[in-house]
């Protein structure tokens, strides 16, 4: 892992997507936050301005990195399929990995790792079990694009395809609870109803949970 020392200014929040903002808002004040795949810092600029907390972030990307931290934000660089394991277990409140673990190369041992960081681990992920996908699928017979999903085949980062479903399922097999779930649009605006149940496998786009071990 690369460490660039921050600059010494108070970190300015940025307007932000929908479903982080929903993120943000799961993440209570004054917490110890880890942000994976932090990008540029926007997530943990709003966190910090507007729930005080303590957050860092790891970034593969150095250009983001040093976008980050010229704002004055912990940002490293690092590649979270190796570095997740020099995290002390416990070590943050929350660990936030937003549309990145059907990009990685062993999502449930991103999983456990998230899990052994932080008391809470909130995921968002696409879902390719939309009726956009499916239709692509059957009646173009191609790789779907879709807003969530806009690259062509040779050129997503997406190599462990999940649905909603799939995802749930992987929870059960591993012992994790789900302790909240939202059903997205391609907007990330909320829908009404279960994000774990068949109309969320069909009919969102998205779906961010928090996510918490088993007693």
């Amino acid at each position: 892992m690369n460490q660039i020392s921050p600059a010494p200014v108070k970190p300015s929040a940025k307007r932000i997507r929908v479903d982080l903002q929903l993120v943000a808002d799961l993440v209570n004040p004054g917490t110890r936050v880890l942000d994976i795949g932090c990008g540029d810092g926007t997530l943990l600029s709003y966190l910090a301005s507007f729930k005080q907390v303590d957050g860092r972030g790891l970034e593969i990307s150095m250009a983001k990195v040093r976008a980050a931290v010229s704002q004055g934000l912990p940002v490293i660089q690092g590649n979270l399929e190796t570095d997740l394991k020099d995290y002390p277990a416990g070590a943050f409140d929350y660990v936030i990995l937003s549309q990145t673990l059907q990009a990685t190369l062993q999502p449930r041992g991103v999983m456990e790792d998230l899990l052994r960081i932080g008391k809470r681990a909130i995921v968002s992920l696409p879902n390719f079990g939309h009726w956009r996908v499916r239709w692509s699928l059957l009646v173009r017979g191609r790789m779907p694009m879709t807003a969530n999903l806009p690259d062509q085949w040779y050129e997503t980062p997406n190599i462990h395809l999940c649905t909603i479903l799939d995802f749930v399922d992987l929870c059960r097999t591993m012992n994790v609870r789900i302790e909240q779930g939202y059903a997205l649009s391609s907007t990330g605006q909320k829908q009404n109803f279960s994000a774990t149940g068949w109309l969320a496998n069909l009919f969102s786009e998205q779906a961010v949970f928090v996510l918490t071990r088993n007693p």
